[in-house]
């Protein structure tokens, strides 16, 4: 089992302009208060940022993050997260892409992230 199997991530879309996954928050994504850890929101973002420059890599590369910041905006008790990837900058290099996460029903922006990655070759 691997940790997006473990934490029940799902892949909604996949593109080269958009990732998106989703959480069902349950008990074992939660802190010991009750809110949604941290490192969720982490998880989440790099996982989709990583998705998303895999999906920009050119043949017989792999893209692999290099820096994640993630601010966090809001908590979550429960519900579902959504992360959105979205490529800032697409180089030869160096990839930089944003990942905003919402939570629902209600619609609010839990964390924003920015993560870097780079092309390795295979």
């Amino acid at each position: 089992m691997n940790l997006l199997e473990y934490l029940n991530i799902k892949t909604i879309k996949t593109s080269k302009q958009q990732v998106v996954l989703s959480l069902e928050v349950d008990e074992i994504h939660k802190q010991p208060y009750g809110l949604l850890h941290g490192g969720i929101n982490a998880v989440l973002a790099e996982t989709a940022a990583s998705i998303l420059a895999n999906l920009n890599a050119p043949a017989g590369f792999a893209a692999v993050g290099i820096n994640i910041n993630t601010n966090h905006l809001a908590t979550v008790k429960d519900g579902k997260v959504e992360a959105i990837a979205e490529p800032i900058k697409i180089g030869t290099k160096i990839q930089v892409l944003a990942v905003t996460t919402i939570s629902y029903p209600e619609e609010i922006k839990t964390s924003y992230s920015t993560v870097t990655t780079t092309f390795h070759k295979k």
